[in-house]
This record gives C-alpha cells, sequence and structure tokens, in this order.
C-alpha cells in the first residue's frame, strides 16, 4: 500500500465537506419508502415485498456508511440522516455502538470480543440449534430474521436490566422515532402488520444474505474478512460492502471509492476468501453449511497453537 493512502487512512476517507453520491442515496431510499407506504394498496403483496424489502436493506446499507462518517463531517448531521428507524427494531445509536466495537476489536470473528461475532464459544441449548439452522443459506434467509431479531432484543433487554441508564439513552429516541414511522403508517392505512411482513422481514433477510460470508475465523488477520468480486446489482444495494476486507483496511473510504481503492491494491487483500458471486454463494450453500458454529479458538484443541 502506498504512502499517501496509509496517510489518507489517517486523515480520512473524505475529500470534501459533503460527499454527493452518499447524500443521492439516501434521498432516493427516502422517497422510495414514501412512495411504496403511500401507495401500498396499489401493488400485490409480493411486488411491495420485493420492493419494501430492497428499500429497508439499502436503508442498512445507507446507516452503515453514515455510522463512518458519511456522508458529511459532522457527526449529528449524518446521524440524522441515518437514524430514521425504517427496519423498527434497531435504535441507531445500540448499531453504532457495536459496528464501532467490532471495527476496534484486535479479534474480529471471537464471540468474547467481537459484538457482531456470528459464532459461540460452547454447543449447547437453543442458541446453539438456531446459529446452526442459520449456517445455510435457506435457513438465513428464511428463519433467519426472527432468529436475530429476537436474539438482539433480548440481549438489548439483558443491558437494560444491567445498566438501565445507557440503555434508555439508545432506546428512548429509537423508540419516539418509531412512533413517528407508526403514526405515517396509520395515515396512509399501511398496517403495522403488513409492513412488518413486506419491508422489516425481506429487508432484514436482504442484510442478512450480505452477512452470510462476510466474515471467517482464521488465525491470519487478513483472512478473517471477504470479498465478493462480482456482486452485480447486490453492490450497490449493499453499497459496496461486497468488498469487506477493503472496507475493514479502509473504513474511512465512502462506498463509491472501495472499488478503485480495491483495484489499486488487489494484491494487499489476497488473503481474503473470494467469492465470485452472491449466486454462487447461494448454489453452493443453500443447504450445506458454510461454517462452522462454534469459533474455533473456544473449540476443543483452539484454533491457535
Amino acid at each position: 500500500m502506498r504512502q499517501e493512502d496509509k496517510a489518507n487512512t489517517r486523515k480520512g476517507g473524505s475529500a470534501g465537506w459533503l460527499e454527493t453520491p452518499t447524500l443521492l442515496i439516501a434521498i432516493a431510499i427516502y422517497g422510495a419508502w414514501l412512495v411504496l407506504t403511500a401507495f401500498h394498496s396499489f401493488l400485490p403483496l409480493p411486488c411491495l415485498a420485493m420492493a419494501g424489502g430492497i428499500v429497508i436493506a439499502w436503508h442498512g446499507s445507507l446507516q452503515h456508511e453514515t455510522i463512518h462518517g458519511h456522508p458529511t463531517r459532522s457527526r449529528w448531521m449524518n446521524a440524522a440522516i441515518g437514524s430514521l428507524p425504517l427496519s423498527l427494531w434497531l435504535p441507531y445509536a445500540v448499531y453504532r455502538r457495536t459496528h464501532i466495537a467490532h471495527h476496534e476489536t484486535a479479534n474480529i470473528t471471537d464471540p468474547l470480543d467481537d459484538p457482531e461475532s456470528q459464532y459461540l464459544r460452547r454447543t449447547g441449548g437453543i442458541r446453539f440449534w438456531l446459529a446452526s439452522v442459520e449456517r445455510t443459506l435457506a435457513g438465513r434467509l428464511i428463519l433467519g430474521p426472527p432468529i436475530r431479531i429476537g436474539h438482539f432484543l433480548a440481549l438489548e433487554l439483558r443491558n437494560a436490566a444491567h445498566n438501565p441508564t445507557a440503555s434508555a439513552r439508545e432506546w428512548l429516541p429509537h423508540i419516539l422515532l418509531v412512533m413517528l414511522l407508526l403514526g405515517w403508517l396509520r395515515r396512509v392505512d399501511l398496517p403495522v402488520g403488513t409492513y412488518i411482513l413486506t419491508f422489516v422481514y425481506p429487508g432484514t433477510a436482504l442484510s442478512l444474505l450480505r452477512s452470510f460470508a462476510e466474515h471467517r475465523a482464521h488465525p491470519d488477520r487478513q483472512s478473517r474478512a471477504a470479498i465478493v468480486t462480482r456482486p452485480g446489482l447486490f453492490g450497490l444495494l449493499f453499497l459496496n460492502n461486497n468488498l469487506h476486507a477493503v472496507h475493514h483496511a479502509r473504513p474511512d473510504l465512502p462506498w463509491y471509492a472501495l472499488p478503485k481503492f480495491h483495484g489499486r491494491h488487489r494484491e494487499a487483500f489476497a488473503a481474503a476468501p473470494h467469492y465470485e458471486s452472491y449466486g454462487a454463494i447461494a448454489s453452493r450453500h443453500w443447504l450445506r453449511p458454510h461454517d462452522v458454529v462454534i469459533h474455533p479458538d473456544h473449540a476443543p484443541g483452539g484454533m491457535h497453537p
């Protein structure tokens, strides 16, 4: 990696105060959400679920960008752009806290250190069974949304019991925003149950497709984040997070700069797991587990010598 790129890593990746491509994405997402919810009755439910799922997953990608300091240099403005809870269940402040911790840990994938780890420390119990179900892409997409949302809410309830003040700071603004969104859904006569089935459920499933093969436990840190080389339209939907190893190397770069950076430094990511496409992942892992459930460091014998 060239010296100027290392310097840019320290300074931050945004060239200007406002990144127009990301702002346009935000306008497209919120505009599409307003149109779809307002005119939902004109669409058959399968079409609404397809469009609604795309909007929710795209919004999750936008939230990820705002957490990493885009599209402006103002943290509060980025939060204002990303914090609307279109998915209903995930407070922006919680997402930001856990995702920043995910990037800051030296032990990505280890469930003791990485809040976004998909691995467990031990076998047995319903959590192990549910995690086993999610190791196939079919289980991940079909049953993953209620599994993930239920597990997340259970953790947040436990956190609230241990630290109610901190939990309230994260959840109260979220609840107020959710109430505003529910008021809009009532105004446009879109039942909450229908919204969950046609927006939240498919949108969460699409986001789970992105993260299905995103990380893998490996002794070499350079081999823990993956690359999907030909994402197709999923590249735009996930805002180039298919280049996940590149994102971890340069988390300051905006989404539209990742492909060029990857092209210039392709050899630096040779150790990353590579997948040809999301279709290739689906054909191989639709009913075949992608990985083990127990993190190798916590399995008998461990991963490291």
